[in-house]
């Protein structure tokens, strides 16, 4: 079994599902007391964000080089960043450290490839969802790439960061985003990428007409299956 090395705490609750999902996943794979090899670093939310609404973008990739650089010390076989939005600096840290990095949306895009799905909807942060980061490396896939209306942006940015990474999951929010889901299939979308961990704390497929595209779990697969080979 490889170990996986985290780069996480953004937020804590994102990286406490990674953390589970990864054990779960080991222990029904494998069976009976296994669970993952991992390295984890994780880093202050806060300072991050800040970071990022300041646009000092240099400061974030130090501050996950660092933290990638650490695990890979404590010996990663390879990386994963448990964050959508600091994806913004995954080829700096990957650049900087010896082990490869599991681009998050390498492996959406596959997952979306494998079901024969060529055009998304992509909800996520509000920086996620207006800069072009993310969703530019999903069309690089040949995937067409939907994001609400800008004026949903700050609604669903209050959702995650006022509740889900405090752990509330409310209905009403939940029937926010349904609705926000049915207006990317109005616009054209064939299924729906979950792009932040938290998400998925909310809306699960039952919730949607669309297939989803949880983000989150797509990766941990992604590194179960490399993981263990």
């Amino acid at each position: 079994m490889q170990t996986i090395g985290l780069v996480g705490g953004m937020s804590w609750e994102s990286s406490a599902v990674y953390y589970q999902a990864l054990n779960e996943g080991v222990e029904q794979r494998v069976g009976g007391l296994s669970s993952a090899r991992t390295m984890l670093a994780s880093v202050d939310f806060a300072e991050v964000t800040a970071l990022q609404e300041q646009e000092r973008w240099d400061d974030v990739a130090a501050i996950l080089t660092s933290a990638a650089q650490g695990v890979e010390r404590a010996g990663a076989d390879f990386l994963l960043l448990c964050t959508t939005t600091f994806h913004r600096v995954a080829d700096q840290v990957e650049a900087a450290v010896g082990i490869p990095l599991l681009h998050l949306a390498d492996v959406v895009a596959e997952a979306c490839k494998a079901q024969q799905v060529t055009s998304v909807g992509f909800l996520g942060t509000e920086f996620a969802m207006s800069r072009s980061f993310f969703t530019d490396r999903l069309a690089q896939h040949g995937l067409e790439v939907h994001v609400p209306d800008p004026r949903h942006h700050a609604a669903l940015n209050a959702i995650i960061y006022d509740e889900l990474v405090h752990g509330r999951v409310l209905d009403s929010s939940r029937r926010t985003v349904v609705g926000l889901i049915e207006e990317l299939w109005d616009a054209g979308a064939g299924g729906l990428v979950l792009g932040c961990t938290e998400l998925e704390l909310l809306v699960r497929q039952p919730d949607s007409e669309l297939p989803l595209f949880p983000c989150t779990t797509l990766h941990v697969a992604a590194a179960l299956d490399r993981a263990l080979g």
